[in-house]
C-alpha cells in the first residue's frame, strides 16, 4: 500500500483530521462531535440557534465525501435557492479556495453542481426544495451516497415523503440541519416520534465559539428568555407553538388534567360534522359548559339516512336530563339534508352555515373563523375540561390562522390543511359547532327553526 494511498484511507475514516490536515480549519466542539457521527450513523438531525457554523460544517462534509470516497454521490437541498447558491454553495466555494493544490485540482465547482474530474458517476448537485416540485431528493443511486438538508425545518414535508425511498436506501446517510423553527413537520418528527432512527444533537449559541455576547443580551433584552424567537434563534430550541397556531398543545393537554364540574342545570350541545367526501369522517361532539362530555365520535362511509339513524339512536340511549338542547350541524352539503330529517324526527336539529358571515364582521370573515376562535377562547380560560382524546388533541393544535390585509383573521381552510397533507379537520369543526350559540345566533347563520325550539337558560341561550 502506497503512502498515497495510506493517507487517503486516514482521511476517509477520519473526517475530523480531514478537516484540520487538509482544510487547516479547527473544528468547534460540536462540528467535531457531528462530524464523527454522520462517519459513525446513517441518519444525522442537528438543530441550533443562529450563527453557530452549521454552513462551515456542511462545505466541510460535502468536500470531504467528494474527497475521500469513490465513486459518490451528493445531494444538498433546501427550501429556497438563495439558502443553496449565495449562502451554502459561497462558503462551499471558500473552502474549496482553501485546499492544496493536489485536491483542488480535483475538482470542478459549477453554480449548482461539484464533480470529481474525469468521473461521471462522482458529483454534487443542488435542488430547491419547492411544494408544488417534490423530486429534491428523489432518483439518485449510489454506493457512497449522502443527502444534505439545510434549514430542514422550512423544507416541504412533502419533499421527504416523496424522497423516503432514497433516504431510507441501504447505506445511503442523511444530514438535517437547521434552526427548528417549525414544532411540527418532518425536521420535528426527527426529534420526537422519529428519535429512535436518528443521531440527535442541539447546538445552541452559548455553545458556539464564535456567537458574540453583543448577541445574545440583545436577544435577551428584545424577546425574552421565555420567548419562542430566542427558543428557536439562540437555545436551538422547537418553538412551544408556531405563531400561527391557533391553540398551543401545552394549553389544550392542560385541559385534560383538569376536574371541572359543571352545574347539571347547564345544558348540553351537539355539533355534528358531516363528511362530504370518501376520505372525510362525520364526527359528533358533546359539551356540557365547560366540559366535554366524551371523546368525539366518528363515522365513515355513511349516507345521509344511515348517519340519521346513528344521530337518533345517540339521542334516545342518553338520559333525559342530558340530551342536547340543540345539535349543530354544519349546513354545507348534505349537512342540510340530515338537519331537516332530523327535524322530522323532532329532535332539536339546527343548521348552521359556517360559509356566512360572522357575528363578528369587523373581525372575521366568516361564522367558522369566529367558532373557532370562541374555541380558543374557552381554553385559554383554563377553567375547562376535556377528555384525552388524542384525535381532536392533535387536530385542534395543528390549525393555523392569519391575518388578512383587511385585518381580518382567517382560519385555515379543511382544503389548505389537506395542501400541507394534513387530514381534515372533522373531529375539530364538530367540536367547534358547539359554540354556535355564540356567534351563529347573532350572525343570522343559523336557521329560523330555532326560534320557536330554544329556550333562555343560564344566560347561555338566545330566543
Amino acid at each position: 500500500m502506497t503512502n498515497a494511498t495510506e493517507t487517503l484511507l486516514k482521511l476517509h475514516n477520519d473526517p475530523v483530521l480531514f478537516v484540520e490536515a487538509i482544510l487547516k480549519a479547527t473544528p468547534q466542539k460540536w462540528q467535531r462531535e457531528a462530524l464523527i457521527a454522520i462517519r459513525d450513523n446513517d441518519k444525522i438531525s442537528i438543530k441550533s440557534g443562529h450563527g453557530v457554523g452549521k454552513t462551515a460544517f456542511q462545505s466541510w462534509l460535502i468536500l470531504w465525501w467528494m474527497l475521500t470516497h469513490y465513486p459518490c454521490k451528493i445531494a444538498v437541498t433546501a427550501n429556497t435557492a438563495h439558502q443553496l447558491s449565495d449562502v451554502l454553495w459561497s462558503e462551499v466555494d471558500k473552502w474549496f479556495r482553501k485546499l492544496p493544490e493536489g485536491f483542488k485540482s480535483q475538482l470542478e465547482i459549477k453554480s449548482d453542481k461539484i464533480s470529481l474530474k474525469g468521473a461521471s458517476d462522482s458529483f454534487c448537485v443542488a435542488r430547491t426544495s419547492r411544494r408544488e416540485n417534490p423530486e429534491a431528493l428523489q432518483g439518485f443511486h449510489s454506493e457512497n451516497m449522502l443527502f444534505i438538508c439545510e434549514e430542514a425545518s422550512g423544507i416541504p414535508d412533502v419533499v421527504f415523503q416523496v424522497g423516503e425511498g432514497a433516504l431510507s436506501t441501504e447505506g445511503a446517510k442523511v444530514v438535517m440541519c437547521g434552526n427548528p423553527t417549525r414544532s411540527d413537520g418532518y425536521f420535528y418528527e426527527a426529534f420526537h416520534s422519529m428519535r429512535d432512527r436518528w443521531f440527535n444533537m442541539t447546538v445552541s449559541c452559548e455553545e458556539g465559539d464564535y456567537v458574540s455576547d453583543k448577541f445574545l443580551e440583545d436577544m435577551q433584552s428584545k424577546y425574552g428568555e421565555d420567548s419562542n424567537i430566542y427558543r428557536v434563534r439562540v437555545l436551538g430550541e422547537f418553538p412551544t407553538q408556531s405563531d400561527d397556531v391557533l391553540l398551543p398543545l401545552h394549553l389544550v393537554e392542560s385541559a385534560t388534567k383538569r376536574d371541572v364540574e359543571p352545574s347539571p342545570t347547564t345544558p348540553v350541545v351537539w355539533g355534528l360534522d358531516v363528511a362530504r367526501y370518501g376520505g372525510d369522517r362525520s364526527a359528533l361532539a358533546k359539551r356540557r359548559g365547560q366540559e366535554l362530555l366524551e371523546p368525539i365520535k366518528t363515522w365513515s362511509g355513511k349516507d345521509l339516512m344511515e348517519l340519521a339513524g346513528i344521530i337518533l339512536t345517540e339521542y334516545e340511549a342518553v338520559r333525559y336530563n342530558d340530551r342536547p338542547h340543540a345539535i349543530y350541524i354544519d349546513a354545507i352539503g348534505i349537512g342540510a339534508g340530515l338537519a331537516d330529517r332530523l327535524k322530522e324526527l323532532d329532535l332539536p336539529a339546527i343548521s348552521v352555515a359556517v360559509s356566512e358571515s360572522a357575528s363578528l364582521k369587523e373581525k372575521f370573515t366568516r361564522l367558522r373563523d369566529e367558532l373557532f376562535w370562541l374555541a380558543r377562547e374557552w381554553f385559554e380560560g383554563r377553567d375547562v375540561k376535556i377528555p384525552q382524546d388524542d384525535a381532536l388533541i392533535q387536530e385542534i393544535t395543528g390549525i393555523r390562522y392569519k391575518y388578512l390585509s383587511t385585518g381580518k383573521l382567517k382560519i385555515e381552510s379543511k382544503d389548505e390543511m389537506k395542501r400541507r397533507g394534513q387530514r381534515s379537520p372533522d373531529v375539530a369543526d364538530s367540536f367547534v359547532l358547539t359554540f354556535a350559540d355564540q356567534g351563529a345566533l347573532a350572525s343570522g347563520a343559523m336557521s329560523r327553526w330555532n326560534s320557536r325550539k330554544m329556550l333562555k337558560t343560564n344566560n347561555a341561550w338566545i330566543t
